[in-house]
């Protein structure tokens, strides 16, 4: 069951070969943690939703409010039998069919999935999480890359790299070959009580999740947030690094090529955070 337009529907049918997304990945997505009925850091959400379409100049109906969109995330939980437990829900716009790279209108049309998620909260994973670097292709510093389009090829290439590699995740770089981010997720770099991570303008998604971090990492005395370029030659030097997105919370990096790393400030930011998803539900 989704949510197509505000009407609840069973059917996986309702995109045409004629869609804008599915065609010139004229479309943005949010993925979004649900909790017990709760949308987690919703705010931050809907900015970023609101802020991406107006960068790509779709028209925003009147009634996208905060309001609307949450009712109707919700209308999709309720219905789904998923407002007891956590879930993983994905709002979807693109715009209208119509045109070939110039489209014939600029209004949208929305859809809102759900699935059931195993953990409430954010759980450490202390298995082995090995990286390397992606050098196939690269990202492209600027404003499009910070978005969350659909055109995510590059990291569907990356990721079948990443498996036939046997690794569980590879660090992607701009075309300044400056580390910007993972497949699926941004990245944190930490050096002694100094926490590193990529800067927008080099290209990195304006994850959710980073925002968190980095407002939690700025509450502590004891650490330091730097947001600035990061080389791949830092990798190697660091204690600990980290990767962040709203579904896992932060996934600690065990391996790099033949560097092992901690996760001591991992595991500490952690609970933080689910001491604010606390606060939030």
């Amino acid at each position: 069951m989704v949510n197509f337009n505000g009407t609840l529907t069973e059917s996986n049918q309702i995109i045409s070969t004629t869609n804008r997304g599915f065609n010139y990945g004229d479309a943005l997505f949010e993925t979004i943690k649900v909790s017990h009925g709760k949308v987690l850091f919703w705010e931050d959400h809907y900015f970023r939703f609101m802020a991406s379409m107006r960068i790509l100049r779709m028209e925003i109906p009147m009634n996208f409010t905060m309001e609307f969109l949450q009712d109707e995330i919700l209308k999709l939980i309720t219905a789904k039998k998923l407002k007891e437990q956590t879930a993983r829900v994905k709002l979807f716009v693109n715009r209208k069919e119509g045109g070939l790279y110039l489209p014939t209108t600029n209004n949208v049309d929305y859809i809102i999935t759900a699935t059931p998620l195993e953990s409430d909260f954010y759980l450490l994973n202390e298995e082995e999480y090995r990286l390397d670097l992606f050098k196939d292709f690269y990202v492209a510093p600027g404003l499009l890359s910070t978005l969350k389009t659909n055109n995510k090829v590059l990291h569907v290439v990356g990721s079948v790299y990443a498996q036939e590699n046997k690794l569980q995740n590879c660090f992607l770089l701009n075309t300044n070959k400056q580390v910007v981010e993972a497949l699926n997720g941004n990245v944190f770099l930490v050096k002694g009580n100094s926490i590193k991570t990529p800067p927008l303008l080099d290209g990195c998604l304006k994850g959710i999740m980073r925002k968190q971090i980095i407002d939690i990492i700025n509450k502590i005395p004891e650490y330091t947030l730097e947001e600035a370029s990061i080389s791949p030659f830092e990798i190697q030097k660091a204690d600990e690094i980290f990767i962040t997105n709203v579904i896992t919370g932060i996934q600690p990096v065990t391996n790099y090529r033949k560097k092992t790393f901690t996760n001591e400030i991992a595991k500490n930011l952690l609970a933080k955070l689910n001491v604010k998803m606390r606060l939030l539900a």
